[in-house]
């Protein structure tokens, strides 16, 4: 059995519909759990729609409303033939029906919480799942309809819930009973908590439910299906000719996606670690074209890939009394620990610590905490490359190459990762593209 997941491109109009139904039916012998995104724009939309109904623009929020109807409507017409399209109009009606009255009681209180946002949310993928599915009856396909609320189960934290790790594996293994020739449809992002309220899983949230039914299932593979040929060494928008990674390592495909690479999210790589599943990660454009395979261990050496992050913060920490004395980083990290601000990458002095944070929204309060017991410096707009590969300190001249791709470009922090698979540098944000097109030239240029 496998675990295909489609992205929002991928099923985002009926033509794309039928080419994901068709890469499906080409691995029904092993039978397969699809788990399809929204519709591209439509999670757009259903944001779009909430902010509008905070302000009480019942109206505006109803012309969102309409056009996102039009959107599935005019799929469901290019799908489906009577008698099937009728009943499959009857399930998009009843969901847009829905759909309509939260909107109405949304727009009424002018209010919308973290509980509500993820029912309104949870509509993009509901209604993706449910062309599929009825698509898939009309090619006279094998095919159940799993409500992914009803077999991942999570915590109450909305918008990024945690997942409830042996009721979920309780819920999977009961209602998928996967065998050749059987195709099941469930939606990615979205579950549901003890009490049976919509819950999300955030970012990356579809590739994180792939995952977890494909653990759940101990799956043969989880393929994830971009709009991308796998996983390149580079963003092919900024690197043009960026080449697909054929094999890495779980531990690379984390620290790349956590390090600013788009096509995967970190968390969506762990519960097939736990089970050592490989993921491939293709295109759905071009599904005999290269593809990236993730698995325990990657089979190369050397530099896989360089990935970039903006929007970072830089923290200088620094104090004499560092020198020769015990529990300091530990006062600095409990500082950070009690604003709730993750930390993506340390560099440590004898006097020193140097700190990059994602998250500047309380850097003033972290700042004045740190304060207290050193002298801090923050520098703002600041970006992380990270260079990914296995045993990069084993190639020769590596860092020479590194450093002379960079002569012109100042380089605030250096850190190496503890699994010596990621260094990173920190430079100035307005610097970042022109920095990866140098590192790149010069380490995959054979």
């Amino acid at each position: 059995m496998i675990v295909q997941k489609f992205g929002g491109t991928s099923v985002g109009s009926a033509r794309r519909i039928n080419q994901v139904l068709d890469i499906a039916e080409k691995e029904l012998s092993r039978g397969v759990v699809l788990v399809a995104s929204a519709m591209g724009k439509t999670t757009d939309a259903l944001l779009r729609m909430a902010g509008l109904a905070e302000r009480g623009e019942a109206d505006s929020a109803g012309g969102e409303l309409d056009n996102l109807r039009n959107m599935h409507y005019s799929a469901l017409v290019d799908l489906l033939e009577v008698p099937l399209y009728e009943e499959g109009k009857g399930a998009v009606d009843r969901l847009f029906r829905e759909l309509e009255s939260l909107m109405y009681g949304l727009s009424l209180i002018q209010e919308v919480s973290p509980r509500s946002m993820d029912t309104l949310l949870s509509f993009g993928e509901r209604l993706s799942t449910t062309l599929i599915y009825y698509r898939a009856l009309q090619k006279g396909l094998n095919v159940h309809f799993i409500d992914s609320r009803q077999i991942i189960k999570t915590d109450s934290r909305h918008g990024k819930a945690g997942v409830l790790e042996e009721e979920t594996r309780q819920a999977i293994t009961t209602r998928i009973k996967t065998g050749p020739g059987l195709l099941f449809v469930a939606q990615g992002f979205i579950a549901s908590d003890s009490e049976g309220s919509t819950t999300t899983l955030g970012r990356g949230g579809s590739d994180y439910s792939a995952t977890i039914i494909g653990a759940a299932l101990e799956a043969e593979e989880v393929q994830i299906w971009t709009d991308v040929n796998g996983i390149m060494t580079s963003d092919p928008r900024l690197i043009p000719n960026a080449r697909t990674i054929g094999e890495l390592s779980y531990d690379e495909a984390a620290e790349l996606s956590y390090f600013g690479a788009k096509v995967i999210h970190p968390s969506t790589i762990q519960p097939a670690v736990e089970k050592r599943i490989p993921v491939w990660v293709k295109n759905t454009g071009d599904p005999e074209g290269p593809a990236s395979r993730i698995h325990i261990s990657g089979s190369n050496t050397g530099i896989q890939a360089i990935a970039g992050k903006k929007a970072v913060t830089l923290i200088n920490v620094r104090s004499s009394r560092m020198l020769n004395a015990y529990g300091f980083l530990r006062r600095i990290f409990e500082v950070f620990e009690t604003y709730r601000v993750p930390v993506d990458l340390v560099a440590t002095s004898e006097v020193s610590v140097s700190l990059t944070i994602e998250d500047a929204e309380r850097i003033s309060e972290v700042k004045s905490a740190l304060e207290e017991f050193s002298t801090v410096t923050v520098e703002r707009d600041k970006a992380i490359i990270s260079l990914v590969g296995q045993d990069l300190w084993k190639q020769s001249r590596f860092t020479a190459r590194v450093f002379s791709a960079l002569v012109d470009i100042p380089v605030r922090m250096i850190s190496l990762g503890s699994s010596d698979i990621n260094l990173s540098l920190v430079v100035p944000e307005d610097q970042l593209d022109s920095a990866i097109q140098s590192l790149h030239d010069a380490l995959f240029a054979d």
